[in-house]
């Protein structure tokens, strides 16, 4: 994406018939913030990341699992992922969300005292 320009996150990204398809926003060394768009019935299968994760719900309605509870998710629902929790998301209509991601274990942060 180009800096200085306006845009729009659930316009910019089309759904692809039985795929996932995802754009990279911003990607740099502490973090990522990627937009994706899920047809209806995909999903990505269980897995854990190593850093939390804010997921935003620009549009449709899906199924995030973290363990074993499951979020059910449409139009402005968020939720954090946190790190190093399995979790998976399946799409029960087409959906948009945005993900990011900032690379930053707690324990790397100091406060000056």
């Amino acid at each position: 994406m180009e800096t200085g320009k306006l845009f729009n996150l659930a316009l910019d990204i089309d759904y692809s018939k039985d795929a996932v398809v995802s754009k990279t926003i911003i990607k740099k060394t502490a973090g990522t913030i990627t937009l994706f768009a899920f047809d209806s019935g995909q999903g990505l299968s269980p897995h854990v990341a190593p850093f939390d994760a804010l997921v935003q719900i620009l549009d449709g309605e899906c199924s995030f699992s973290i363990e074993e509870t499951i979020f059910r998710m449409g139009l402005g629902d968020c939720i954090i992922l946190p790190a190093g929790k399995t979790h998976a998301v399946e799409a029960l209509k087409p959906f948009k969300m945005l993900l990011t991601m900032i690379k930053i274990n707690d324990f790397s942060v100091r406060r000056a005292d």
